[in-house]
């Protein structure tokens, strides 16, 4: 992938209180919500510089470049950052499974429904 360019410094984001933004991402094709991460200064540099997406793991507390070790890699169409500066949106081209259940996304589980609004 080729190198991207960010029109707003990682310096301006508004980062949580572990110093991570969060990053919604979504199939650039269809907008299918595909997973919620969590990227630091270091992960969001090599995004920008790679063209894959990379996050940083909480559990691990390292790096993660999605589809490293699973094959399932996420290639950069756009990033969009919110009107407040404290989340980003990453729509990408998803090779695979973005879920690590082999789901295609993390969202396959139904938790609440509005019943008066399901047609019978």
């Amino acid at each position: 992938m080729s190198k991207l360019k960010a029109t707003i410094p990682f310096s301006e984001f508004k980062l949580n209180s572990d110093g991570m933004i969060p990053v919604i991402v979504q199939d650039y094709a269809n907008n299918e919500v595909l997973m919620l991460a969590y990227m630091n200064e270091e992960a969001y540099e090599k995004t920008i510089e790679t063209g894959t997406m990379t996050y940083y793991s909480r559990s691990r507390q390292e790096l993660w470049i999605k589809g490293l070790t699973s094959g399932h890699f996420q290639y950069v169409h756009s990033i969009e950052i919110d009107c407040d500066n404290d989340t980003l949106l990453a729509k990408v081209e998803q090779v695979g499974a973005a879920c690590h259940t082999g789901n295609r996304s993390c969202f396959y589980r139904n938790l609440a429904v509005n019943e008066s609004a399901v047609e019978d």
